[in-house]
């Protein structure tokens, strides 16, 4: 009819490496599904007693005698009761049965002998499930009782964990402020002090619960491979962010070119930055990008190189011309006066002489086109006062780094050279 696995209830599941002696309690199996438990006695323990009772089944259900039940005759007179099919004794319950579950020895033995019946007579998977989920439940209750100490331990490093690194963050910051004097590395250096500080509190916790590390790591070397291919992009990026911290190419704060975005830097965290565009949008490009990338810091130097050319008749006095414009151009705010703005001939056509007059200027976009504008027009004024305000400036003339649509009342000025939004 079939076989009894012999497995031992809490033995088997929970116990595996204890002794007998240490179950106080073990499953009575029926093809292979358990049944209930028996406690153990003073000449036997729990787990001989199961095996005991398991072996008798299992020889009545390979014998294939019949479907005869399984019966209980009640001994008063010895407080006890036997479970019997055909006289033949499969178990005993005891004054010790009938305590450890609070109930009368009569009653318990006939709940055992309505259970062996049915799982006699046939696999009941619903009182299989039904027993599963009462056992699972009650292991998980007396795990969770028995590990409670640990839990609570956990718990603890880990609050003590937070509060180190809050604080463990804040000091480096501090710290980092006095002596860095840049917010790029001031941030770097408290992330990766509060992320060790975590990291070892998790450890630490773990520990405390029990956890084993040799099996952990041994793991986590198999599952390396197939997590390095999954993540590799996200790991580029943080990899990435970390070096593009520490090596500084620009700073919150800087005007960087980063492939097709022109902007300030707004922020830097480890898996992307944000660059903010001069119409007011939010970028979000990942680290692994900025860092193939080709970048432009506008403003890595305080003072940046701005130009514009004007073109004038060949009759014009040159040496008095230049004079004029350096003067015009040094009184304009904004025009840094070292280095000092300078006029130059840059090129020689048939009708015209191109002059280009170049000054420094602070490296701000908003700055740099606003004093750019402002000489192009002192420019204008001064060739106006020159008489050379009818001069008609050739084609292929350029002036920097003004937009395009700059209103020219003088043609003798020209904006072909501007380059994208008026930045060289």
């Amino acid at each position: 009819m079939g076989e009894l696995s012999l497995h031992y209830g809490n033995a088997a599941i929970a116990q595996t490496t204890a002794d007998a002696e240490e179950v106080f309690f073990a499953d009575v199996l029926v093809r292979g599904q358990p049944v209930f438990q028996v406690g153990g006695l003073p000449d036997s323990s729990a787990v001989d007693r199961a095996g005991q009772i398991s072996r008798r089944i299992a020889a009545l259900l390979n014998q294939d005698t019949g479907s005869a039940p399984i019966t209980v005759n009640v001994d008063s007179d010895r407080n006890l009761a036997t479970l019997q099919v055909n006289q033949r004794l499969i178990m005993t319950v005891t004054a010790q049965d009938a305590l450890d579950f609070e109930t009368d020895i009569a009653t318990l033995a006939q709940r055992w002998a309505d259970l062996l019946n049915q799982a006699m007579a046939r696999t009941n998977l619903a009182v299989a499930v039904t027993y599963r989920i009462q056992r699972t439940t009650q292991e998980l209750l007396n795990n969770t009782v028995d590990n409670l100490p640990a839990l609570v331990g956990a718990l603890v490093i880990l609050v003590l964990t937070w509060l180190l690194a809050a604080v463990v963050r804040h000091a480096v910051l501090v710290w980092a402020k006095k002596t860095e004097g840049d917010r790029t590395t001031e941030e770097l250096i408290s992330r990766l002090c509060y992320g060790g500080v975590w990291t070892l509190g998790a450890i630490v916790a773990l520990g405390v619960m029990g956890l084993n590390f040799a099996a952990l790591l041994g793991t986590l070397g198999l599952t390396s491979v197939a997590i390095g291919f999954s993540l590799r992009d996200v790991l580029s990026n943080y990899i990435s962010g970390v070096i593009l911290l520490a090596t500084r190419p620009f700073c919150i704060g800087d005007q960087v070119v980063i492939n097709s975005y022109e902007g300030t830097i707004t922020q830097i965290q480890l898996r992307a930055t944000t660059v903010q565009t001069y119409d007011g949008r939010l970028v979000y490009i990942p680290n692994q990008e900025v860092f193939q990338s080709s970048i432009t810091n506008n403003t890595a130097s305080p003072i940046r190189l701005s130009s514009v050319t004007v073109g004038i008749d060949h009759n014009a006095d040159l040496p008095d011309l230049f004079n004029r414009i350096q003067q015009q151009m040094r009184q304009v705010e904004g025009v840094e006066r070292e280095p000092e703005p300078i006029v130059l001939v840059r090129e020689l056509t048939p009708t015209t002489v191109n002059l280009e007059a170049q000054f420094w200027v602070n490296s701000r976009k908003q700055s740099f086109l606003q004093v750019t504008s402002h000489v192009l027009a002192a420019i204008k004024l001064t060739l106006q006062a020159a008489q050379f305000a009818e001069t008609n400036a050739p084609e292929d003339m350029a002036i920097e780094p003004i937009p395009n649509n700059v209103d020219r009342p003088d043609e003798s000025i020209s904006d072909e050279s501007i380059p994208n939004g008026g930045v060289e």
